[in-house]
């Protein structure tokens, strides 16, 4: 019997104060919960405006500890209570002057799983990153959740096709991409890359990304969020391109063997190939 996900993203406009903010998305963890949803995953940096259009250290405000600080354990108090899994986007310090963009993840259950940092820090117009975030160094990690084998992207990460593979390596059955990208600099790639990722993978991605243009610049956050299936087929209609929307959707895991035994792309690797791609 086919073994099926429901899994949700949510994609939201800045609402002006961070509290707010949190509260919206404590919101939409109870409105995914009422769905069904087994897995929710939010945007990039979510409970803050996109400050990387700017380069100001007061924004360092927003990084928190991960674990240990208070919004995730605000969050995991709200996973337990709906038993179900998120994913969490969010500005991390590890120590003073050592911060991450982090995805935390929380079990059904309430429990810190681990997190993912981004690995691929952009320093473009709009773009700042590398004034507030070190790269990360996580291995590619696979959790496993209750609802199934989750791995996350970051945003600019999804332009490297070497994480993507390594998530597929380590057995994600989806993978996140939470994300804060402008229509003016990305949109044409939107619906392309990450489609693309999930054919060559082999599994579903869910791309997520905030709507709005914000008080910080004139970065014009398109949403469209989505799932896509190993066969490059949205699941479902594609979120508003302006619009607070929450989309749940059914992902039947069936696909990922059926698409695994007719392409076997994981069986026809030459990885002893690839050694120049790794030499700096």
């Amino acid at each position: 019997m086919s073994r099926v996900i429901r899994a949700a993203v949510f994609q939201t406009a800045w609402t002006g104060d961070k509290e707010s903010m949190i509260q919206v998305h404590e919101q939409a963890v109870r409105d995914a919960a009422a769905q069904g949803a087994q897995v929710l995953c939010f945007q990039e940096l979510f409970y803050g405006p996109y400050f990387c259009q700017v380069q100001d250290s007061a924004f360092y405000e927003y990084a928190e500890q991960i674990p240990d600080g208070p919004i995730v354990k605000r969050f995991q108090a709200l996973a337990k209570e709906h038993g179900i899994v998120l994913v969490l986007p969010m500005y991390e310090e590890e120590q003073p002057g050592v911060l991450y963009n982090t995805a935390a993840v929380i079990d059904a259950d309430g429990s810190y799983l681990g997190k993912y940092r981004k690995t691929h820090i952009p320093q473009v117009k709009g773009f700042w990153e590398k004034f507030y975030f070190r790269p990360g160094r996580s291995d590619w990690p696979v959790f496993d959740t209750k609802a199934g084998r989750i791995g996350v992207y970051i945003c600019y990460d999804r332009h490297f096709p070497e994480g993507w593979r390594a998530l597929g390596l380590a057995g994600a059955e989806i993978v996140f991409n939470p994300s804060a990208t402008s229509r003016g600099l990305s949109a044409y790639l939107w619906q392309l890359e990450q489609p693309a990722a999930a054919v060559a993978n082999e599994y579903f991605v869910g791309a997520i990304n905030r709507v709005g243009v914000e008080e910080l610049g004139d970065n014009d956050f398109y949403g469209t969020s989505y799932f896509v299936d190993p066969e490059a087929q949205f699941v479902g209609e594609v979120a508003s391109d302006k619009e607070t929307e929450l989309l749940v959707r059914d992902l039947d895991m069936a696909k990922l063997r059926e698409v695994r035994d007719r392409w076997q792309f994981y069986r026809d690797r030459a990885p002893g190939a690839y050694t120049p791609l790794t030499t700096p």
